[in-house]
């Protein structure tokens, strides 16, 4: 079995959209498939807008933590760190594309796409049974000591 990034390296990590630790979290597992990051959720009806549709403030919390996973990852393998400096999302920008259905698994591919210091630019997409409904383009800074997030992982 393969180990999600957040597993790996933030098992006690809290956040609402990837920390293990958090039992009402939505618990992404985002895992590095050759130079992309890939994720699969399954929505669940508490999380749904309207019948059948996934609320839009969720699409937003899986893209904005797979999207900010991958691009701790870029950075470690960048660097060539054993592991990733915490990062934290400086802004993003979703476009819901189509409704997100609540009864297939969904699916997140991530692609750190600029490398510029400590900045990553990534772009990720979502899809359910191959159909795209969101994307996402965000920019990710990896923290320095006295920063809140700074030892979150």
């Amino acid at each position: 079995m393969t180990l999600s990034l957040q597993e790996q390296y933030a098992p006690q990590n809290q956040c609402f959209g990837c920390g293990p630790a958090n039992a009402r979290g939505l618990r992404l597992k985002s895992i590095v498939d050759g130079d992309t990051v890939i994720a699969e959720w399954t929505p669940e009806p508490h999380h749904q807008a309207f019948e059948g549709v996934l609320c839009g403030g969720i699409v937003g919390s899986l893209l904005d933590c797979h999207s900010n996973w991958t691009a701790a990852w870029a950075l470690m393998r960048e660097r060539g760190s054993p592991t990733p400096p915490c990062t934290v999302t400086a802004e993003f920008h979703v476009k819901l594309r189509a409704p997100t259905p609540l009864d297939h698994p969904l699916h997140l591919k991530a692609q750190p796409v600029e490398i510029k210091g400590d900045r990553v630019v990534v772009e990720a997409e979502l899809t359910s049974s191959g159909k795209l409904t969101a994307t996402c383009r965000g920019v990710f800074v990896a923290v320095k000591e006295g920063h809140p997030a700074y030892h979150r992982w």
